[in-house]
């Protein structure tokens, strides 16, 4: 076991989302599945109770808990893309697997979980600071999934 680990809470299909996970990014795995010794407040003996996984080299635990807690924006993972291409690939991965669209490069999958898919173009733009971050900003503020190509405009002037 890893000394810190992410714990991700699921309703009951923590492996389901950890194999997706796994298909869907780099540098990323399922490990081991392990299954409840007797009955619990999400389950029953022998239910799957955790998985482990990796996400893109970020070590994770998926917990089916049962409904008592959501997912919130006030957790995400944050995946730096280099280009359109990358961009694309993963945000309709997760929009089109069940998920929802939301603004500034953030979407849901469809177990809850906010994803921030970030251009690097954008990260580049916003720590030169000045009127370039505004621009990029100002420019980032009106998407949902990053335009790259807006973005390269914007800090052009």
């Amino acid at each position: 076991m890893q000394k810190n680990t992410i714990c991700l809470w699921y309703d009951h299909d923590a492996e389901e989302a950890a194999r997706f996970y796994a298909r869907t990014f780099p540098d990323s795995a399922v490990g081991a599945v392990l299954r409840a010794p007797s009955d619990f407040p999400g389950g029953k003996a022998g239910d799957l109770l955790t998985v482990d996984f990796t996400v893109c080299g970020i070590p994770c635990l998926g917990l089916n808990g049962g409904d008592t807690f959501r997912q919130t924006e006030a957790f995400s993972f944050q995946i730096a893309t280099d280009d359109q291409a990358e961009t694309d690939r993963y945000w309709n991965a997760i929009v089109g697997n069940g998920g929802a669209e939301s603004m500034c490069g953030w979407c849901k999958d469809k177990w809850g979980l906010s994803w921030q898919f970030t251009p690097r173009v954008l990260s580049d733009a916003m720590a030169k600071g000045g009127e370039v971050a505004k621009r990029a900003f100002e420019a980032m503020m009106t998407m949902q999934k990053i335009d790259v190509a807006k973005i390269e405009a914007a800090v052009r002037g």
